[in-house]
């Protein structure tokens, strides 16, 4: 009966590997921490195996078979290419090629993807990115099927299965473009808030409500939206256009030109984004190096909108 890789384990193939180099039984031993009648006994299933004596006694040791010596090139390859597959995984961001994908609305599209993919550029350029909307019923399967990689999510939408970390929290301001009625008034009353048109981002599409009219129900007070979008990327061309004024996180309105910013009448809830990922790849350098990058541009970001809060509010 043939050999198989059934009857073959690695052991054997170190014994194996071990007998050619020293030839002999005892130094074959000592040099695999085994005794010497654990070694024999390797050497027997090996030749059983590969139905051939792979060794015979000599004066001094023993003397490998031609069988044997044919054996010893694919032995030490095979050790070699196991060895190197059990070895911590080297990452090198200049020379990797790998394509990410990454799950975001449009907001972390803009808050996080964006500066994520400035520095990408500069210390990984082989890297691809590929961004794909975030669907919640289907998330998990897609972690799993390898078709996402990280999800830039909130706590409530992070499914338990994943690991997660926190990037930031995000606050709510007003924006309105900067020759608006409202803009040279002096801080926005509750009054004149209401007063005016507002527009708003839903994302499932057709709704006219969110947390601003949490906030103002809360307080017995209520606005007029007559505008709501699906995306936040098309708002601020609106705003330009027209005197809607739109509630909207912060890093979406940073630096918007012929915009300007100011601080709601009312609190309203803010929320936090983080980043998830699968165990699948946890422990993968490559994409461990891509999540603290993306990390550590997230919070970079967050510094540059809390430096310039006061200037433009």
């Amino acid at each position: 009966m043939g050999t198989t890789l059934q009857n073959v384990d690695l052991n054997l193939l170190k014994a194996l590997d071990a007998l050619l180099d020293e030839r002999s039984v005892t130094r074959a031993a000592e040099r695999l921490s085994l005794t010497q009648p654990a070694v024999s006994g390797m050497l027997t299933r090996l030749r059983e195996s590969f139905n051939d004596p792979l060794f015979t006694r000599a004066q001094r040791g023993i003397v490998p078979t031609l069988r044997a010596l044919e054996l010893a090139g694919p032995v030490k390859a095979i050790l070699a290419e196991v060895d190197e597959l059990l070895q911590p995984q080297q990452f090198d961001p200049l020379t990797a090629e790998m394509t990410m994908h990454i799950a975001a609305t449009d907001y972390a599209l803009r808050a996080v993807v964006v500066p994520f993919m400035a520095q990408l550029r500069r210390e990984a350029p082989g890297i691809r990115v590929a961004v794909v909307p975030v669907n919640n019923a289907t998330l998990q399967e897609q972690f799993e099927r390898g078709e996402v990689d990280m999800a830039l999510l909130t706590p409530d939408t992070t499914p338990q299965e994943l690991h997660s970390r926190r990037l930031f929290d995000e606050e709510y301001v007003c924006l309105l473009r900067d020759d608006h009625p409202l803009a040279a008034d002096g801080p926005l009353t509750l009054d004149a808030f209401c007063a005016y048109d507002h527009a708003l981002v839903s994302y499932p599409g057709g709704s006219f409500s969110g947390v601003t009219d949490e906030a103002l129900a809360a307080l017995g007070r209520r606005r007029r939206v007559t505008l709501s979008v699906c995306s936040f990327l098309v708002l601020p061309d609106i705003l330009r256009l027209t005197d809607l004024i739109s509630v909207v996180p912060r890093r979406l309105a940073h630096n918007g030109a012929d915009l300007i910013i100011l601080p709601p009448p009312l609190p309203v809830a803010g929320f936090t984004k983080t980043l998830a990922w699968h165990e699948r790849t946890h422990r993968h350098k490559g994409h461990q190096w891509l999540r603290q990058l993306l990390i550590s541009t997230a919070s970079e970001a967050t510094d540059l909108v809390t430096s310039t809060t006061h200037s433009v509010t």
